[in-house]
């Protein structure tokens, strides 16, 4: 696949400053370039990654090593039953001295937030950070607070069967542009694991590559991120595909197709490219729909399913 130069030349610092976070991480987690490479197109296509796996995978380092290398502000929340909505966004106190009130801000106002074991919250919790996560604010007590920029969530998410878990809604699903999945690690890296005991690269000692004043600046180059009329035909004719598969219960919708877009232009941009090309589209394909599609006979494999339907569909 031919690699274009981005444009201008200005770019060439960034692409060179991208290349240097996409090593860095993958000196920390072991064996799993494609899960970097996605979470680092997530962050650049301003939108927010669901990491779906049980315990002890790496989930939570990942998140911290992203943070680190990025430079950004790092808050964790675990998620649990009794967590109420305003653990999540803040509250307001009393403030004798002055008078008024004050409000404290809660762990959303972050640049990275890892909201952990997701689904081990109530619904009511749940929706409070999905909307915080869509609107990029809080609204309490009559006023509105911003979120800071960038603003990145990354959730994980316990596999079903596992007692105490909320499933989340579909709607709620469609907050989050990407779903990955780690899985164990192969045997090169989980041997390497095992000879220097976890401890090859601490994640505390990770120097800042990048910055939030320059993640901003990376974001708005993906927007311009050129997307010829033939691959928004592509596009097109993927999400007809999805809806006219007698396999599923419902296609991309207009929202999700637009996500495409978007998270297929920030894997151009991580390779160093100035234009999408569908085998962008194709690499992205199937962590953006997974979760935003529902399958008629739930014992079908959905993830082999929409590659056999990439497969399948033709390049205009």
């Amino acid at each position: 696949m031919t690699t274009l130069p981005l444009t201008p030349p200005a770019h060439a610092s960034h692409a060179a400053a991208l290349q240097a976070a996409v090593t860095q991480l993958e000196g920390v987690i072991l064996g799993k370039s494609t899960q970097i490479r996605l979470a680092l197109t997530c962050l650049l296509a301003r939108g927010h990654l669901l990491i779906e796996d049980q315990p002890g995978v790496g989930k939570t380092t990942l998140a911290q090593a992203l943070a680190r290398t990025c430079g950004l502000y790092f808050r964790r929340v675990q998620f649990t039953a009794d967590l109420l909505p305003a653990d999540l966004t803040g509250v307001s106190v009393w403030d004798a001295p002055s008078a008024s009130f004050r409000f404290i801000e809660g762990p959303v106002f972050s640049e990275l937030l890892l909201a952990d074991e997701i689904n081990r919250a109530t619904p009511r919790t749940q929706g409070a950070l999905l909307e915080a996560m869509e609107e990029r604010q809080v609204s309490e007590g009559g006023v509105t607070r911003p979120l800071p920029q960038p603003f990145f969530v990354i959730a994980t998410q316990n596999p079903a069967a596992f007692v105490g878990t909320s499933p989340l809604p579909e709607a709620q699903l469609d907050r989050f542009l990407m779903t990955v999945t780690l899985g164990y690690p192969d045997v090169r890296a989980e041997r390497l694991l095992l000879e220097t005991g976890g401890r090859s690269l601490s994640v505390r000692d990770l120097p800042a590559v990048l910055s939030a004043p320059v993640l901003l600046a990376m974001q708005a180059e993906v927007d311009r991120v050129h997307a010829a009329a033939p691959l928004l035909d592509y596009l097109q004719v993927l999400a007809r595909a999805t809806r006219e598969h007698p396999a599923l219960a419902g296609g991309l919708s207009p929202r999700g197709l637009l996500a495409l877009l978007a998270a297929a232009r920030g894997w151009a941009y991580l390779a160093g490219r100035s234009m999408v090309l569908p085998e962008d589209v194709q690499a992205v394909f199937v962590p953006l729909a997974a979760h935003r599609l529902s399958l008629r006979d739930p014992a079908t494999p959905l993830p082999g399913l929409l590659e056999r339907l990439l497969a399948d569909t033709p390049i205009p």
